[in-house]
């Protein structure tokens, strides 16, 4: 009997030795004293400490806890703690780039607070690197992966239509992406078999598909804003879809304006988001030289090469006759008109850059953005919430990222200001959390200079 209460004994002290290290295990940071923005409603909740570990917010409190049982502790004090953004019209390099290149251009998104990116024109590539982003082997933003573009080229017919679509779907691709060229008959065959295999669609609006089309045959996002202007030209006008230029620019003295409401209409119903990407058209495609563009801080980190390239092909386009500015102004103000509608009264707006693009660097493009938004007359909470829980709803994953809230993934940002009365904010980072990790201000710093070092060399 003693020798059995001494067996007892033990298994008890032993027991309630290995629950004590579980309860008294290190945690991995602490955000003490910060100030969360909850990017649903706007208000400002004071004086959190938010607990993170093994990549996920644990809690959330305003209780005063031990700072002994963290590994990494940060203060928070006048700070303000936001969920990371989502760039939903990324580029992420291809095979041929040196994967020196590709992780660097992975770091420029996170060193902007971008810790979720939709790749818009995939390659069996990217799908490694996203099956490495999400085990975190790879320092790099959450990633999505497009298919290889559907296109008129890549898609002449239905049978291939069927054949690629399906393959896609079996390769593991989040999304297709549709680009121009494709003939309805066959764009109409890639949507019907992409219901019947379930993956989803996005990207450009095929001159032939047209937008109302598009729009009734469900896109889960039409990007740039793709076929809009075009869709606002009277039938009575009797034009040439494919004489429409650069994203309907040439059909821009033809717009009747007061279409938008019937296509935004449509887009609410069909529950089609919208990517603008409208930096693209206030940098490449408008009235602003390429010097200016390449004057600008950020460009020191992409290669010479490429801005080289990036000259040459802004030049050419602002050299076309057809190119005037008192043209380009109307063209953007019914974008802008377009962009408050479709945010107003349809589906959503999701915050994309199309980096990299011409002139729009990785990570820094997704501010110009911002700016795009604020010139179209959203607000700082609109825009906010296109860059974080709209993307998370746009995947279906809120039970994953796009908020500052328990269980959900540690992808966050630490500024120095509020952002919703000022988003330049969004610029003055203390840091950034990517799954748990802590990336401080200097971190940054210091890779950002040595990735222009090294582009510097090429």
């Amino acid at each position: 009997m003693r020798t059995l209460s001494y067996l007892f004994l033990t298994l008890l002290f032993f027991t309630s030795c290995n629950e004590s290290k579980v309860i008294h295990k290190k945690q991995d940071m602490l955000i003490s004293n910060i100030t969360i923005i909850d990017v649903e409603t706007g208000k400002l909740l004071e004086n959190r400490n938010v607990i993170i570990d093994s990549g996920r917010i644990k809690g959330i409190t305003i209780d005063k806890l031990n700072t002994n049982n963290f590994d990494t502790l940060i203060d928070g004090k006048a700070k303000y703690l936001m969920p990371g953004l989502a760039e939903m019209h990324a580029h992420i390099p291809p095979p041929t780039t040196s994967q020196e290149r590709i992780e660097e251009t992975l770091f420029l998104y996170l060193s902007n607070g971008v810790t979720t990116i939709r790749g818009m024109l995939g390659d069996p590539l990217h799908l490694d690197l996203r099956k490495q982003a999400h085990e975190g082997t790879l320092l790099s933003p959450r990633i999505y992966v497009s298919s290889p573009s559907l296109n008129g080229n890549s898609v002449k017919t239905k049978e291939e239509a069927v054949e690629k679509v399906t393959q896609y779907q079996k390769d593991g691709y989040d999304f297709l992406k549709i680009h121009p060229g494709i003939q309805r008959d066959v764009f109409d065959q890639a949507v019907e078999t992409a219901n019947k295999v379930g993956i989803t669609f996005a990207g450009h609006v095929p001159v032939d598909v047209g937008v109302r089309h598009a729009l009734e045959s469900n896109y889960a996002s039409i990007d740039h804003v793709d076929g809009f202007l075009e869709g606002l030209v009277p039938t009575s006008a009797n034009v040439k879809a494919d004489e429409n230029g650069f994203f309907g620019y040439a059909f821009t003295p033809l717009a009747d304006t007061t279409n938008i409401d019937e296509l935004v209409a449509l887009a609410k119903k069909h529950k089609v988001w919208i990517v603008p990407t409208q930096s693209l058209f206030e940098r490449w495609f408008a009235p602003i030289t390429a010097d200016e563009l390449l004057n600008q801080p950020e460009m020191k980190y992409m290669p010479k090469s490429t801005l080289e390239k990036w000259k040459t092909t802004k030049e050419t386009s602002m050299q076309d006759e057809s190119f005037s500015e008192t043209q380009w102004k109307q063209f953007d103000d019914i974008r802008k008109q377009l962009i408050k509608k479709l945010q107003d009264n349809g589906h959503g707006i999701l915050l994309g850059s199309d980096a990299p693009q011409l002139f729009n660097v990785p990570g820094f493009s997704i501010q110009h953005e911002v700016k795009g938004m604020q010139n179209a007359g959203l607000t700082s909470l609109e825009i906010i919430q296109s860059g974080t829980i709209n993307p998370a709803k746009y995947f279906g994953a809120l039970d994953e990222f796009g908020q500052v809230k328990e269980g959900l993934s540690a992808d966050l940002i630490i500024l120095d200001s509020n952002p919703l009365e000022n988003l330049a904010a969004l610029q003055q980072i203390e840091g950034v959390v990517v799954k748990g990790k802590w990336l401080s201000k200097q971190a940054i710093k210091e890779k950002l200079n040595s990735i222009a070092e090294h582009a510097a060399q090429n």
